[in-house]
């Protein structure tokens, strides 16, 4: 271990001791992990992103249970970390302190009681208690052991993919951000920081920044059986529910490098989804915990509204997904500036359920996709 409890291995991390659908998720570092022969379909939950400040089991709601009894139900549940663990290396902040988003590590606790098991740290707000905060933030993931990428000692360390085995199969992920990452945010060979995908001056991504990502799928595949591209991306058009040409491309991209699914956060909305060589691409799946500080009006109905992908795979081939969509308290129980209770997800009645799907389906109608929906409550993503 470094000094930030960190491995100091070269993070062929393979995280596990996170139970989930009744499975321990196994450590393992072995070239080709795979599950015995005549395993079942390897169940991934794929949600928004977590913007979470306080501890959402301390104030209980009816959908507690039920949204954690579904998320647990699969093999492993994917989000993003969208806040930083205040933790004794803390610096002063790097942005206007109203906007940092950090919390204690108790929070790290409820998402995983909720049955998320599996984290992105590559985002805008890694670094908002500077690289001390980053360094907190992993080691009270480690401790926890949680699996995460994104961020990490050095640029290698946070563009390395992270392994979890399961009862059905291993899972690699890979993860970045681009966009709006603060000077002195972005890892290098010498400094902790953020796997960051820089802005290229033609408006695409650095061929460089992608080749090294492409690379890091390319080695996960060599050893996982479903592998996640993940990018948290802050390069919005005028229109943030519109996926920009350049993020199709990356999507593309990964899944010819080795990717299973590409997912994408950073636009507090949902975005459109297709597919490519029959894996599934979700451009943006909004929050699934949004406990943002900003006022009433600063949000419109679309920010409110999220899915649970319930992706299914079969040696790492995609069998589909079910989508079943979330609401989010736009105003917590005392009000908005009650941010204990504000964002938290709730099961979509019928009529929100049926306007999220409706939604979706014209965002990935406009990529060239028809998502395929069952009923008011349910969408089908097919292969």
């Amino acid at each position: 271990m470094n000094d930030s409890g960190r491995p100091t291995s070269t993070r062929r991390r393979v995280l596990g001791g996170v139970l989930g659908a009744g499975a321990a998720m196994l450590a393992s570092s072995v070239r080709g992990m795979s599950a015995p022969a005549g395993k079942p379909p390897l169940r991934l939950a794929l949600i928004g992103q977590s913007l979470i400040r306080h501890d959402l089991r301390a104030r209980s709601w009816p959908d507690l249970e039920p949204i954690g009894q579904r998320l647990r139900s699969h093999h492993a549940c994917f989000s993003n970390f969208e806040v930083v663990i205040r933790g004794p290396r803390a610096e002063e902040p790097t942005r206007d302190p109203q906007g940092v988003h950090a919390a204690d590590p108790i929070v790290i606790d409820c998402l995983r009681d909720m049955g998320i098991n599996l984290l992105a740290t590559s985002n805008n707000h890694a670094f908002d208690l500077g690289t001390g905060g980053i360094l907190d933030t992993m080691q009270a993931l480690e401790e926890r052991s949680i699996p995460f990428a994104g961020t990490g000692r050095t640029l290698r360390d946070a563009a390395a993919p992270v392994f979890m085995n399961t009862e059905a199969g291993s899972i690699a992920l890979v993860s970045a951000a681009a966009g709006m990452i603060r000077p002195g945010g972005a890892a290098t060979d010498s400094r902790a920081g953020v796997h960051e995908l820089r802005r290229a001056s033609h408006g695409g991504l650095e061929e460089s920044d992608l080749m090294r990502m492409l690379e890091s799928l390319e080695r996960a595949r060599a050893k996982a059986d479903v592998v996640i591209a993940y990018l948290h991306n802050h390069l919005w058009e005028s229109d943030i529910a519109r996926t920009a040409e350049w993020q199709r491309s990356l999507a593309r991209r990964a899944i010819e490098a080795g990717a299973s699914v590409f997912v994408a956060h950073g636009p507090p909305l949902l975005q459109g989804i297709e597919t490519f060589r029959g894996a599934p691409i979700f451009h943006g799946l909004g929050s699934f915990i949004f406990q943002t500080r900003k006022a009433d009006d600063a949000y419109a109905e679309p920010n409110w509204e999220s899915l649970i992908a319930e992706c299914r795979f079969d040696d790492g081939r995609f069998l589909g997904a079910e989508l079943v969509p979330l609401s989010l308290a736009s105003r917590g129980e005392r009000g908005v500036d009650d941010l204990e209770t504000r964002g938290r997800p709730s099961i979509a009645t019928s009529a929100q359920a049926k306007a999220t799907l409706q939604r979706v389906a014209g965002l990935s109608q406009a990529l060239g996709y028809r998502l395929r929906l069952l009923d008011d409550r349910r969408a089908l993503l097919e292969a």
